[in-house]
């Protein structure tokens, strides 16, 4: 016999159908025995071949169908049960027309055990059976006979299969629902699983969003510190130092001492402008190449140091961003000159191009070797032992020119350092101009 098999059918119609095709087919058969017992008697015919015929198809259906559950899923074995069953229902009706009342009883079975479209052929068979029961009465000796013979068995055999037709087609959309929903099941399934995936990743990003912050700020804060309090208390310092040196000269002493003042003052208030993450008192009321030759005036006069500051193209607003990293570049470069070039003269040029803008600072000191040096925060210190590093013996120093890449590549621009030993440093800032016309 075949390997089991599921059938659509005893899913879709079992627990409905279960109870006809395991009771109602003895019961229609016992009374049909009965119905055949008492036509036999009165007629005074025999009842052997009726009640053998009877008997074998009890046990047909009690051995293939009852005793044998796990055989009901089996098609080709239910098949065979269908194709003997019809044969002995066809000689029962055409020993006696009266067993057409048994012929439900195969329907209940083919609408029950078998798949499509092995069922249609079941419900044919049946219906032929049926008909012919029907039809007994009808002679076919002549062409109006056959034709009402088979106009009744296409009574019987159109509904039925119809109607077997209608349950396949019900059952195909049934499964296509079915899978339908099982879709969209699994795609609200995903759906919630790539809500909750970008849940976390929003939840990452804000994390490293907030980190990024802090970390932008921290930064920010540095270069504001060492641009504004660091430079300012190194020119405290130096302006104090020299005072010492004129003690007895009050004129000069007065004059360092004033300076160092001015100095606090100007520091403190550029440090409260930082805290605020405002713009430089210098580029409040001033365009950019003015704040230059104001910032130029005010180091050359403190330093005794000549700087010459050029602009050159034509000059525009430019973002609050570029003027303030410009600025803070113009003042480390030139913070540096005073601590390490030991130089005598400064040049300080301004360049607005078509879309860049440029800011070239240069002197002529001692220079230094910047591959040997890196990016530290100046050339190095020049004494009895020789060049050291600017950040030697200083935590945290060489910030300077640190600070004023990041400051210039934060905008998507460049910082290039040329120096030699002896020639002097030129330092270059270019960063991308905005559209001409953009508001300062």
């Amino acid at each position: 016999m075949s390997n089991p098999m599921p059938l659509p059918r005893q899913e879709q119609w079992g627990r409905r159908l279960l109870p006809l095709v395991t009771v109602v087919p003895y019961v229609l058969l016992a009374i049909m025995v009965g119905v055949t017992v008492a036509i036999r008697r009165s007629h005074g015919d025999s009842l052997t071949i009726d009640l053998a015929l009877c008997a074998l198809t009890a046990a047909w259906m009690m051995w293939m169908f009852t005793l044998h559950p796990a055989w009901r899923e089996r098609p080709q074995v239910m098949g065979l049960f269908m194709g003997v069953l019809i044969v002995l229902m066809a000689i029962l009706v055409i020993r006696d027309p009266w067993f057409g009342l048994f012929t439900p009883a195969g329907y209940f079975y083919a609408f029950r055990i078998l798949p499509w479209p092995s069922e249609l052929a079941a419900i044919g068979g049946v219906a032929i059976v049926a008909g012919t029961a029907q039809a007994a009465p009808i002679p076919k000796t002549n062409v109006y006979g056959v034709l009402g013979y088979l106009f009744v068995l296409a009574v019987n055999i159109i509904p039925m299969c119809g109607l077997a037709w209608l349950g396949q087609k019900g059952e195909e959309h049934e499964e296509l629902r079915e899978q339908a929903l099982a879709e969209v099941n699994e795609a609200n399934r995903r759906l919630a699983a790539s809500m909750a995936e970008n849940a976390g990743l929003q939840q990452q990003l804000l994390t490293q969003a907030r980190e990024a912050g802090v970390s932008d700020e921290r930064q920010r804060m540095a270069r504001e510190i060492h641009d504004t309090l660091a430079q300012g208390l190194t020119g405290i310092i130096t302006q104090l130092q020299a005072a010492e040196q004129f003690a007895d000269d009050q004129a000069l002493w007065r004059r360092h001492v004033q300076a160092a003042t001015r100095l606090a003052r100007e520091s403190l208030s550029e440090a409260r402008r930082s805290v605020h993450a405002l713009r430089p008192e210098a580029l409040e009321t001033a365009r950019l190449s003015e704040a230059l030759a104001g910032v130029a005036e005010r180091w050359s006069a403190l330093h005794g140091i000549e700087v010459q500051v050029t602009t050159t193209g034509t000059a525009r607003p430019m973002p609050p961003e570029v003027d303030v990293a410009l600025l803070r570049t113009a003042q480390e470069a030139l913070a540096n000159v005073a601590k390490h070039a030991r130089a005598t003269k400064v040049g300080l040029t301004l360049s607005y191009m078509e879309n860049e803008v440029a800011l070239d600072v240069r002197d002529n000191g001692r220079g230094f070797e910047p591959d040997r040096f890196g990016d530290g925060g100046g050339p190095p210190d020049v004494g009895d032992e020789g060049p050291r590093r600017p950040d030697a013996g200083a935590q945290g120093g060489g910030f300077g020119l640190v600070a004023m890449r990041q400051r210039v590549e934060s905008l998507s621009g460049t910082l290039q350092i040329e120096s030699e030993p002896g020639v002097g440093t030129a330092i270059s800032a270019c960063i991308p101009a905005a559209p001409a016309g953009a508001g300062a």
